[in-house]
């Protein structure tokens, strides 16, 4: 049995909203899939068609899952792609219903005939399945199945991640009682631990630049959603309240730039109420990008996109008193490997274990990175993860129409509160004395998801989605 290998910078992805697993999982899978045909000499292709199951099924238009599979297949990459163009794409491969495969190969490709939404039937492996199939001139058949299993990681059937195989890490770790191992072994904080194993796949320096890469866009996330107000795109007409809350709390300053917004933010109100209310809008802001097709960072789910965004920013707004930068680099690695042994020992999918897994999953990595930063000793990094963990367990996932908006948009400033709650009750606590360590909370998580009714994992089947009257068809 393999044991899996995984990056920070598998666990912060850069990519589109509105969710990991069923709007850049099926993307990247569409690419996955091109590359195949490509590198099989497969062609000349003459028609494609893609089956979504399960859960992609159930809430992918919501999730804006075929969406995803549209532009994947013609060649855009969620990383790079001008966001403000995704409509004005799909529109238009709707209307002449032909497709630039892989962005060179045209075909004819009709959304409403050939990608198909199997709601009643799953795929053994995950609820997130995928079958994609080719057609080529000579009538020969291609098919790949594909698992987006959480966190935008997306599986082949029957595919060994690269990863599991090829990093020889000099601190390898699968659970939180390994980190500590290591720590005591060491004496090295956390993020230095860290630090060592990323090395192994990229030199210092670039470790450095990639995660202040992440940290830019998550800024650039939170400014731009705390700047943009209006109606929510999906049918729930929900609005936009963090612009309402930016505007309300500067008192309409109109700030240029995120630079000149942080200045006025720490010039212009002092107090607990005060510093809650920009954690809250901090959090808003990018689960409102999130839902709107923006450019947000996995973290380590789009869904739970704002939880560590909002936190870390709060820190740099409000706390930092040394370099930022080094900061936020050791913030990031701590939360990261947090975020990597829930994936290896549970799950970061909603499909497969609620909300617990996504907002409960990003509130203990913020917990743990901000408790890093504020100076909080390797065992009450991990105190302060399982905290925040302990009182997210069984949380479901009951999206309100399929979308990624109620309740998960409030779920994430929520998750950030909690994640700081975490983090000051471990720097104020003796770990010694704590009667639950991270790795039972992480098997409690997985004990129960295991135990969790299906209807409660990201189908729009029960809870609030099924109690608020409105329908999937009317979104």
């Amino acid at each position: 049995m393999y044991k899996e290998r995984i990056s920070v910078f598998d666990i912060f992805k850069i990519g589109v909203g509105p969710s990991s697993s069923h709007t850049l999982g099926p993307w990247r899978a569409a690419q996955f899939f091109t590359l195949s045909l490509s590198k099989a000499g497969f062609g000349p292709v003459r028609q494609v068609s893609v089956s979504l199951y399960g859960s992609l099924a159930k809430t992918g238009k919501g999730h804006g899952s075929d969406i995803a599979v549209l532009l994947g297949l013609s060649g855009y990459d969620p990383v790079t792609i001008d966001t403000s163009r995704i409509n004005s794409i799909v529109d238009e491969i709707n209307s002449q219903k032909r497709i630039l495969l892989g962005g060179d190969t045209e075909i004819d490709f009709n959304p409403e005939e050939d990608l198909t939404l199997f709601k009643n039937e799953s795929l053994p492996e995950h609820p997130n399945g995928m079958i994609f199939k080719a057609v080529n001139d000579e009538g020969e058949i291609m098919s790949e199945t594909y698992y987006s299993v959480g966190g935008g990681f997306v599986r082949r059937e029957g595919e060994v991640p690269d990863s599991a195989v090829q990093a020889q890490l000099p601190y390898p770790i699968d659970y939180a009682s390994d980190l500590m191992k290591w720590y005591d072994l060491t004496g090295k904080r956390i993020s230095d631990i860290v630090m060592d194993n990323e090395k192994r796949w990229r030199d210092e320096d670039g470790v450095k630049k990639g995660l202040l890469g992440i940290w830019r866009v998550m800024k650039e996330c939170i400014y731009k959603g705390a700047h943009t107000p209006g109606i929510l795109p999906g049918g729930l007409y929900v609005q936009r309240r963090a612009a309402q809350i930016n505007h309300k709390l500067l008192r309409g300053d109109d700030s240029c730039c995120y630079d000149s917004w942080m200045n006025s933010i720490r010039t212009s109100g002092t107090g607990f109420s005060y510093i809650l209310d920009w954690i809250s809008c901090f959090a808003l802001s990018v689960n409102e990008e999130n839902a709107s097709f923006g450019r947000v960072v996995t973290s380590p789910t789009n869904g739970s996109a704002g939880v560590i965004p909002a936190v870390l920013q709060y820190y740099v707004t409000f706390l930092s008193e040394k370099d930022p930068e080094e900061e936020i680099i050791r913030f990031l690695l701590t939360a990261g490997e947090v975020g990597s042994i829930f994936k290896k020992g549970a799950t970061i999918s909603a499909a497969m274990g609620g909300c617990q897994a996504e907002i409960g999953v990003s509130s203990s990595m913020a917990a743990a990175g901000l408790t890093e930063v504020m100076g909080g000793s390797a065992e009450q990094c991990m105190m302060a993860a399982e905290i925040a963990m302990e009182h997210h367990l069984g949380m479901t996932c009951d999206p309100i129409g399929g979308l990624v908006q109620v309740p998960c948009i409030e779920r994430n400033a929520m998750g950030a509160i909690k994640a700081i709650t975490a983090s000051q009750l471990a720097l104020q606590s003796s770990p010694e004395a704590a009667k639950v360590s991270l790795d039972s909370v992480i098997k409690t998580m997985w004990d129960t998801a295991l135990d969790m009714n299906t209807k409660y994992k990201e189908t729009s089947e029960g809870g609030l989605a099924l109690h608020i009257p409105i329908s999937l068809s009317e979104c």
